[in-house]
């Protein structure tokens, strides 16, 4: 990676780092404003039941899981070993600061909630932190690769990234600004950790399979 672009996703990821604080700061641990607690109100509990299932996919028994998978191709499949290291580092470290940062910000949960009442702070949602900024890096580097039916891969990654934010409203686990305070932290992660890396993850065509 050249140098500008490294100057530049550093740049990106503390921008991204200071807007996830200013809009922790912002709610302070109070809910969201009124004016968007009332569409908020009105996405739960509906297709609780797929919600439910989607949204098992950010929790730690699932995503444990997914991260040995992605180490063990890194190990076997060499034309995308760097990309799937660099996949497994982001999920660790957006993992582990986020747990930092909830501890942090010290936002209580919301109370509408169904199915499951998460006892875990609320902002920033680890969900789209990790499982959604996750599946959205899949997504890039498939259609940065040259497998065939990569647009459909990288749709359906795209969507199921989309579904788990979805999910987590649905089931009131957290307020819309918790979701969009992890998506700024993770892809604060995902940039710092672009600006470290030896080679550029994003630029070329990885190999057209995965052989």
């Amino acid at each position: 990676m050249t140098l500008s672009r490294r100057l530049a996703a550093a740049a990106y990821a503390l921008l991204a780092a200071c807007a996830t604080f200013a809009l922790g700061r912002a709610v302070g641990r109070a809910p969201d404003p009124s004016w968007l607690m009332g569409p908020q109100a009105s996405w739960v509990n509906h297709a609780t039941a797929v919600a439910w299932a989607v949204t098992q996919l950010g929790y730690f028994y699932l995503m444990l899981p997914v991260t040995i998978a992605l180490a063990l191709l890194a190990v076997v499949f060499r034309a995308w070993r760097s990309r799937l290291i660099f996949a497994v580092l982001e999920i660790l470290l957006a993992w582990r600061s986020t747990d930092l940062l909830q501890r942090f910000f010290a936002r209580p949960r919301r109370l509408d909630w169904v199915v499951k009442h998460e006892t875990s702070f609320s902002y920033p949602s680890s969900h789209a932190a990790v499982a959604a900024t996750l599946y959205l890096l899949l997504a890039v580097f498939v259609v940065r690769s040259a497998l065939p039916g990569r647009a459909w891969i990288a749709s359906a990654l795209g969507l199921l990234s989309l579904a788990i934010l979805w999910s987590r409203l649905a089931l009131g686990a957290h307020y819309l600004t918790d979701v969009a305070g992890g998506l700024l932290w993770g892809s604060a992660v995902t940039a710092a950790l672009a600006a470290c890396w030896p080679t550029n993850v994003f630029e070329g065509r990885a190999a057209p399979s995965l052989e």
